[in-house]
């Protein structure tokens, strides 16, 4: 192992701890010589993207042959997947069967660019359904596949995820980020939440001088409290409730309101919900829209930790990154009572939990009103983080999961969060290679 990488493992073991570091070496020498690929459709913009940019380089750094590959398809493509996407969340969508075809198609196209590394790789990580046909088309394969699935898919609209099952059915396992996302399959399913990495750009301590600078370059007024939501323009982010809940709230107590976001490369449905979020904010005192670029991680950085209160009031949610990010920086989150939010925010403790606008305006004022409640909370959600959310314990339970698949596993298997599965004595049943 090189310098460079007991360089980065002594790095993440100084947050973490060392007991983690030691736990994913020992998983790690179990696997290797094993290739693993990961794959999904964009490089940059969203969690997933985010999470694998951290992820490859920390498996890497174990001794493990790990590469990334991004599928490429026209705009129409990704306006296919984006629908996809809201239709597992619950969305009542109507495809043609023109549509159908291109996905399939796109799917077979970079199946056929991507066949010899996905032929020969001993796992095959394929992150959403975007990717998710490729399965169909590379024969003759080596490896164990695995679905990652970072959605909702608790009440998906059927007609959707039914032409998906066709596919899914064929991976060896599934990953779902909780169990209530889980659909039934003829497969192991495993429970692994996403994470963040605390030495990204986007999580790294900034000095106050690099904070005040975001506050200049905004045009933001440091000496007045500030509430933010960090999303992507989404309409299951609901930035227009939040807008409203503010409203509410400032009636009480004044507060400068930020939100800002950006898109991804495959979702081309936040244009439109921008231009919705900048019209509902005219004309309304100390509310900021801010589109951002994908690369503006430490500005996002900045406005977390310039805030009073973070928001991520969503309708549906996957898991909710933004979450943790904040309460990485000792934020309380007043959060939407959905998805992965619920595994983070703990109600009273780490932030609230609400429905509605109404709900979260009067959050809003009691935790600008009690500072000392807002700094216990922030306290405990960044502590929450570190044992349960960081990258060093996704990677680990990864490891697991690959070992776990190869020895033979039950029909189900959680790996709760901050704890790897128990692994049986006697190494592999069968070798990788």
């Amino acid at each position: 192992m090189s310098e460079n990488s007991e360089g980065l493992l002594e790095r993440y073991a100084q947050v973490a701890g060392a007991e983690v570091i030691e736990q994913m070496r020992a998983l790690a020498e179990r696997l290797r010589g094993a290739r693993i690929v990961h794959v999904n459709s964009t490089a940059y913009g969203g969690g997933v993207a985010e999470i694998l940019h951290s992820m490859v380089p920390l498996m890497r750094a174990l001794g493990l042959e790990v590469s990334w590959e991004v599928i490429q398809g026209p705009p129409e493509f990704f306006e296919v997947t984006k629908s996809f996407h809201n239709a597992l969340q619950g969305r009542r969508i109507s495809l043609t069967e023109e549509q159908l075809r291109l996905y399939e198609e796109i799917n077979r196209r970079e199946a056929e660019r991507l066949e010899e590394k996905l032929r020969e790789a001993e796992f095959v990580v394929v992150h959403d359904p975007q990717p998710a046909y490729l399965i169909k088309y590379v024969s003759r394969r080596k490896g164990y596949w695995i679905w990652r699935c970072h959605i909702d898919l608790s009440r998906p609209f059927y007609p959707v995820w039914r032409f998906l099952e066709k596919v899914v059915i064929n991976y060896h396992a599934s990953i779902f980020s909780m169990p209530e996302f889980s659909q039934p399959l003829p497969h192991p399913q495993y429970i692994i939440p996403p994470s963040i990495d605390p030495f990204s750009e986007k999580n790294r301590e900034l000095t106050p001088e690099e904070i005040f600078e975001v506050y200049r370059e905004l045009g933001l007024d440091a000496s007045r409290p500030m509430v933010v939501q960090i999303s992507r323009f989404d309409p299951f982010k609901d930035p227009l409730g939040v807008i409203r809940a503010a409203e509410l709230a400032r009636k009480f107590v004044p507060f400068q309101l930020v939100l800002a976001g950006g898109g991804a490369a495959d979702d081309p449905e936040g244009e439109r919900v921008y231009q919705e979020v900048v019209q509902a904010a005219r004309g309304k005192p100390d509310v900021y829209v801010f589109k951002l670029p994908p690369t503006a991680h430490r500005t996002i950085n900045a406005l977390q930790r310039a805030a009073d209160i973070v928001l991520q009031k969503s309708l549906r949610e996957g898991f909710g990154l933004t979450v943790t990010e904040a309460m990485w920086k000792g934020k309380p989150v007043i959060g939407g009572a959905t998805g992965g939010i619920r595994l983070q925010v703990v109600n009273h403790h780490t932030g609230f939990l609400v429905n509605t606008p109404e709900g979260a305006a009067l959050r809003i004022r009691y935790l600008l009103f009690y500072e000392e409640k807002r700094q216990e909370m922030g306290h405990k959600a960044r502590e929450f983080v570190r044992q349960n959310f960081l990258i060093t314990r996704h990677v680990r339970d990864y490891l697991a999961l690959m070992l776990s698949i190869c020895m033979g596993s039950p029909d189900r298997v959680e790996l709760e969060a901050g704890k790897a599965c128990e692994l049986r004595p006697g190494g592999l049943e069968r070798p990788l290679l």
